[in-house]
């Protein structure tokens, strides 16, 4: 009998916490594979995020990145990042259930100062700063609610961040071992 595939750890928060560049960091130490639902969802589709959004509305994303996000969880066996809007649909909170995840949380200041005001995110369009703070306000809890590690990304460099969750879930469990 086989187990199921599992993600080691599961990474979630907005934009501008660093879950590309943190899992990454989590992959080499661990000697595994990083998988980002964005990046799947842009490979899928041929064309960006931002162009998926102007073409064929959030829904249509949102849809692509649900269906990103269930084949991760049950083929990926490394480290996985997931969008940044991933948790706001309920059916995949219920698929976390039972994953790793570690909620990257990041203040205002920081988020505006790594995604920046020149950006093609599709959903800040218009007030940076304000809209970057509203999704903020609306998602934190959500992320919280999925989360079994909460890592405080301010101020801090992603190597430190990665440190963090390295202490706090260690070395890989090796079949066979008590």
């Amino acid at each position: 009998m086989t187990t199921p595939t599992r993600p080691r750890v599961v990474l979630v928060g907005p934009m501008g916490a660093g879950k590309t560049t943190v899992a990454e960091l989590l992959a080499t130490a661990w000697g595994t594979t990083v998988r980002d639902t964005d990046r799947d969802v842009e490979a899928v589709e041929g064309r960006t995020i931002s162009d998926i959004f102007v073409d064929s509305g959030e829904e249509a994303f949102r849809g692509l990145e649900r269906a990103a996000v269930a084949d991760a969880l049950a083929t990926h066996d490394g480290v996985l990042a997931l969008g940044g809007g991933a948790v706001l649909d309920p059916h995949t909170r219920e698929l976390l259930a039972g994953h790793r995840v570690v909620f990257l949380q990041v203040g205002l200041t920081d988020a505006v100062k790594r995604v920046g005001l020149g950006t093609s995110r599709p959903l800040l369009l218009g007030n940076v700063r304000g809209r970057i703070k509203a999704l903020l306000d609306e998602r934190t809890p959500i992320y919280e609610s999925v989360a079994d590690l909460v890592v405080d990304t301010d101020g801090r460099s992603p190597e430190d961040v990665a440190e963090e969750i390295l202490a706090a879930y260690g070395e890989p469990e090796v079949e066979g071992e008590a």
